[in-house]
């Protein structure tokens, strides 16, 4: 569906340069929800608006479809653009329009009748849950009624591809979680392919099949969520999954073993046959789970005892769990 082949994107103005992307290469295939995850300012936006030539790449290809979008016209590119739709974080509604005319707006652009235009506007505004909002402006709707405005207008012209640039974190929490419900309902139904651009972690464990992680303007990581998440290997993966001093300030400079959970079993077993098995209590330093694909995964910090036979035992037992664990000091980068 979309490969990036060496893309890099450089501002010059003669006076500073800025490498806002740097040789960056990923592979989305058809029907995925590919999730970029970073920092702000590492890069995430100007990754997003290179994959459709809003902003066109300094170096690398774009290939969609089999094409490359930077050895095509002008007017071609138009036309591709319109099977790659977008949705913003400020949702870029037109205030004088109504719900109903804003999701006509890219059909009209495109030449369809003002009747066929109108008849799909209803139906998508019926996908989207505000058919009764059809004649209300902006200013009349709440932030996700708003962002599920955009989202029917971005369906408007049948995309094979839904780009989502910070589309929810303007938006509370439960309002997020319905937005990216409707997402993936998207996804299942009507075969789009989305990729998602956020910071949040709450947004890839909730839809997202794949990952990549992107720091300082290079991609350091990616793979399928479960996989990043359960084993991640760069710094910046670690530091958004499970921050290391994140409710354990208490762990400076024990010796402890992280624990790391697959959807393959649960905490409680595992710790409560710790303690009766290795004949010790279990300190738990801090722990943090996640909701992947309706899977609980997740990540333990356990306090290591002194004695290295109690120790050995331990290691035995979670080897005998299948529980993959590593050593490590919470005072160790």
């Amino acid at each position: 569906m979309i490969q990036l082949k060496h893309l890099s994107k450089v501002y010059d103005n003669g006076k500073t340069r800025v490498e806002a992307i740097k040789d960056i290469n990923l592979t989305v295939e058809d029907g995925d929800i590919f999730g970029i995850i970073g920092l702000s300012g590492a890069g995430k936006s100007t990754l997003i608006r290179c994959i459709n030539f809003l902003e066109k790449p300094t170096e690398g290809s774009v290939i969609f479809d089999g094409v490359d979008l930077g050895s095509i016209s002008h007017k071609e590119l138009l036309k591709k653009r319109q099977s790659m739709s977008m949705i913003f974080q400020s949702f870029n509604l037109l205030s004088q329009r109504t719900a109903l005319g804003n999701v006509c707006y890219p059909m009209e652009i495109a030449g369809r009748s003002r009747q066929e235009a109108k008849q799909r506007a209803q139906q998508l505004l019926e996908l989207v849950g505000l058919g009764d909002k059809k004649e209300s402006f902006p200013v009349q709707l709440s932030g996700g009624q708003q962002q599920r405005v955009a989202i029917a207008r971005a369906l408007a012209t049948d995309p094979k591809v839904l780009l989502c640039d910070e589309a929810t974190s303007a938006l509370d929490p439960n309002t997020t979680a319905s937005i990216l419900s409707l997402l993936k309902e998207i996804n299942r139904t009507m075969g789009v392919t989305i990729i998602v651009i956020t910071h949040e972690m709450r947004v890839i464990e909730q839809i997202c099949n794949k990952v990549a992680v992107i720091d300082s303007s290079r991609i350091v990581e990616e793979g399928p969520v479960t996989e990043v998440f359960t084993s991640p290997r760069s710094q910046i993966a670690k530091q958004l999954i499970l921050p290391k001093n994140e409710g354990v300030p208490q762990a400076v400079g024990y010796r402890c073993l992280r624990l790391v959970f697959d959807g393959t079993s649960a905490f409680e077993p595992i710790i409560s046959g710790l303690s009766r098995n290795c004949g010790t209590d279990v300190n738990i330093l801090g722990a943090n789970t996640k909701n992947i694909d309706g899977v609980a995964y997740g990540q333990m910090l356990i306090q290591l005892p002194e004695d290295a036979a109690t120790t050995a035992k331990i290691k035995d037992y979670l080897d005998q769990k299948n529980v993959k664990y590593k050593e490590e000091g919470l005072n160790v980068e």
